[in-house]
């Protein structure tokens, strides 16, 4: 009990300090800062939508799934409406680049707690997980974000759209 409540706190604690750090960035106009920036590199979608796509997968890399979410939306929202993004194929592209960071070495945090609740070696499961990420996750990145059909199929169906 004390050993979970200890791993409950931390795990609030730091989404409790992303969700500052999130704010804070808000108030000080940097998703404006960063999408000038990324305007003034390029002016096409496809492009900026690649930028997108490697700082998400950087961000997946080093943080959870949820801490993610709450760090890139807000920052990112902005610019991919901008770009005439819907912001529900958005948020397929955060799933998916989150997920495939997370299991992307150097990091890696779920390929390492995948070895760990399988009681095997992360270097057994490098190369299988390679292998994933280049013929799946890879793929599945691309058609999310650039056919919007894919990732807007579901919703549109489920709600009527």
């Amino acid at each position: 009990m004390i050993e979970s409540a200890t791993t409950t706190g931390s795990v609030m604690v730091m989404f409790f300090m992303v969700m500052i750090v999130s704010r804070l960035l808000v108030f000080e106009d940097i998703p404006a800062l960063a999408q000038d920036f990324i305007f003034s590199l390029s002016d096409n979608p496809i492009v900026i939508l690649l930028m997108i796509n490697v700082v998400l997968v950087l961000i997946g890399m080093l943080m959870d799934d949820v801490s993610g979410v709450l760090l890139a939306s807000p920052l990112m929202l902005p610019m991919v409406k901008d770009l005439g993004i819907d912001p529900i194929q958005f948020a397929a592209i955060i799933g998916v680049n989150l997920g495939m960071g997370n299991i992307t070495p150097p990091t890696a945090p779920l390929l390492y707690l995948g070895a760990r609740v399988g009681q095997t070696s992360v270097h057994s499961m490098l190369k299988p997980t390679l292998i994933m990420i280049l013929f799946a996750w890879i793929p599945t990145l691309i058609l999310t974000t650039y056919i919007p059909a894919i990732s807007l199929a579901l919703p549109d169906f489920m709600l009527g759209g």
